[in-house]
């Protein structure tokens, strides 16, 4: 158990002690729990939160209704009472019976690791679009709760826990909160319609897209700046940026192709959040090729990269293009050569401050992007056929013989592979 001095000269911030239960179930799984703890540090300092305690209680299953068991919130209790905490973050969801009963044992504000990043979220949320997401995804995970929150809610001066939403919604009946939740769901889905039309004029008009994913705090911020010269907020803290912003870059070749950053992952994202949020992140889905941005630095690299996965799966991106960036290589000893794979055509080993790295990995797009470069010979009335050459690529010459024309197209892999069986009928025979 790690303590802090408690320092009576900031009433208002919040004063916690983390709490993590390790399970057999958790010990088996690729959860190591001593790195989520750290991480829930993290988490509560980029909330505001001053840490005070952390504590751990090993225990064959959950307490169904005190979770860490009886005898440790007597010892959670004394300890609040000590250091003069305000409140306790549990590293696991809690019921809301669970939530109601701590409450009632502690005297203290009782908030678990999904309430925690919802409300990280709700700091971070500038857009109307990541505000709806936001307050949906907090709403949707109150709404089985409302009977274990009511101290939560009831609480005056703000802090962690009553951000978003605001407590005059929280504390209507089940029915205003459906009736809200319906409400943002209908102005969610008039976002979708807005981004699946902006999406189709995209690619009709064959700007490429490439989207940059990863563990919060990874560098895709960093990395979309340095490649776009992008004014975008960069910060060494976990969900710096939330809203995805998108930023011309320019290839080698002089082409141009539209790079998107996304929010970050973390283990354990709140589905509630992956749903929300799944009209912004339906990006990554659409995108042409995906940079998956590993922090070299962390020793927690292959894990995090692991969770990264397994949400891209979840949201039907894993059989995406992809490039995988150890990033961040200037931060690890050794040039990183003991802690990142040597780069190969799918792997490139990089800090976002290096220009030639840089320049390596403008190269390395061009390449997956950019397919082989073929001639068509094309009957001239089979308009449908010219214009699917365009749609398929970049036609760098174009030439009228006769009755035909001739077109060379520099051909876009993903697009080729879906239309161009159609096409190779017509290739030039040489």
């Amino acid at each position: 158990m790690r303590q802090s001095t408690y320092e009576t000269n900031n009433d208002l911030q919040d004063r916690a002690i983390l709490v993590s239960l390790i399970t057999p179930d958790i010990k088996r799984s690729t959860i190591d729990p001593e790195h989520s703890l750290l991480e829930l540090e993290n988490l509560a300092e980029t909330a505001g939160v001053e840490v005070l305690s952390t504590m751990t209680q090993q225990k064959e299953a959950r307490d169904s209704k005190w979770f860490i068991g009886k005898g440790k919130v007597e010892e959670l209790r004394a300890i609040a009472e000590e250091l003069g905490a305000t409140t306790a973050i549990f590293d696991q969801e809690l019921s809301g019976a669970q939530v109601r009963n701590l409450e009632a044992a502690l005297d203290l504000k009782i908030i678990d690791r999904t309430q925690l990043i919802l409300d990280i979220f709700a700091q971070r949320a500038k857009t109307r679009e990541g505000i709806i997401q936001v307050e949906l995804a907090q709403l949707s995970y109150l709404l089985p709760r409302l009977s274990g929150h009511g101290k939560n809610l009831s609480r005056l001066g703000g802090g962690i826990g009553t951000r978003g939403p605001g407590e005059s919604k929280l504390e209507t009946d089940r029915r205003h909160i459906r009736n809200r939740i319906h409400d943002l769901k209908t102005q969610l889905d008039e976002v979708v319609r807005h981004r699946t039309l902006h999406r189709e004029r995209r690619r009709k008009s064959g700007v490429q897209q490439v989207a940059l994913v990863g563990y919060t705090n990874a560098g895709k911020s960093t990395l979309l700046r340095e490649l776009t010269n992008a004014d975008v907020y960069v910060e060494n803290q976990l969900f710096a940026t939330l809203d995805p912003t998108s930023r011309n870059l320019e290839l080698p070749s002089g082409k141009e192709i539209v790079l998107t950053d996304t929010v970050g992952f973390i283990q354990n994202l709140p589905h509630d959040l992956i749903a929300a949020f799944r009209a912004t992140l339906e990006e990554v889905c659409e995108a042409d090729l995906v940079l998956h941005v590993v922090d070299s630095s962390s020793p927690m690299r292959e894990e995090q990269r692991a969770v990264v996965e397994r949400i891209l799966g979840e949201l039907g991106a894993a059989g995406k293009p992809q490039i995988l960036l150890y990033n961040k290589i200037d931060l690890c000893s050794n040039d990183g050569t003991e802690l990142a794979p040597a780069s190969n055509e799918n792997t490139l080993v990089i800090s976002a401050f290096s220009a030639d790295d840089l320049t390596k990995l403008r190269q390395m797009i061009q390449d997956k992007m950019t397919g082989d470069t073929r001639t068509f010979i094309f009957p001239a009335e089979r308009g449908d056929l010219i214009a699917l050459a365009y749609r398929t690529g970049e036609v760098t010459e174009q030439e009228v013989d006769g009755d035909s024309l001739r077109v060379t197209v520099e051909l876009n892999k993903q697009d080729y592979e879906v239309h161009g069986y159609k096409l190779e009928a017509f290739v030039e025979s040489r």
